[in-house]
């Protein structure tokens, strides 16, 4: 089994509800998102490329990318993240991580954070699922593409709220899956290819 996603930019607008909802359900401190939408254009979201009247604009979704050939994984001094073989998730154990942030430089998407400080909340309760990962100070977090949510039989979180229905998942080993039927037939990009990452998200173009 190899788990990845499929991202329609023709459908994404850019809601940030990906982000929000992955927030949410993972508890994610105060000034940490493993999520974020960024805008293919200027230097701020919802900011146009070109000179009127020849402009675009394209919102793209970037999380880990759990990548085939994980840079993170082979600068870990410890072993803390790996490339599970069962799911093709690229996992983070907070227990074995040092916080060398040896994987943060390592990784071309910047999609890990880490935790400075003991992580401080905006309410006073935990919010989300009830198996949701655990933060600690003094290691790196990334995007697990809900793991937790996968061992019960259930999509992640940015899929299940996805107002645009503009995401699509599942097993690309199987090419009757979701994800392998919506990038079949169509032209898909993954981010920086170049780096010979294997990355297991696609952007259809």
């Amino acid at each position: 089994m190899h788990y990845g996603m499929a991202i329609d930019l023709q459908l994404c607008f850019g809601c940030t509800e990906c982000a929000v909802a992955c927030k949410s359900n993972n508890n994610l401190p105060n000034n940490m998102w493993w999520n974020r939408v960024l805008t293919d254009g200027g230097d701020y979201p919802d900011t146009a490329k070109g000179t009127y009247p020849q402009v675009s604009m394209a919102h793209y979704p970037v999380g880990c990318q759990h990548c085939a050939n994980p840079a993170c994984a082979k600068v870990c001094p410890v072993g803390a993240t790996w490339r599970d073989e069962k799911t093709g998730i690229v996992v983070q154990d907070v227990d074995k991580c040092i916080g060398c942030r040896m994987c943060m430089g390592a990784c071309p998407y910047s999609a890990r954070t880490f935790n400075w400080e003991e992580p401080a909340y905006a309410v006073d309760f935990p919010l989300g699922d009830f198996d949701a990962p655990k933060h600690v100070a003094g290691v790196v977090e990334k995007c697990t593409f809900c793991a937790n949510r996968l061992a019960r039989g259930e999509e992640p979180a940015c899929m299940e709220h996805c107002p645009g229905r503009a995401r699509y998942w599942g097993d690309l080993d199987d090419p009757d899956s979701d994800v392998s039927r919506a990038i079949a037939g169509r032209p898909t990009v993954r981010l920086l290819e170049d780096k010979g990452t294997e990355p297991s998200v696609y952007y259809l173009a």
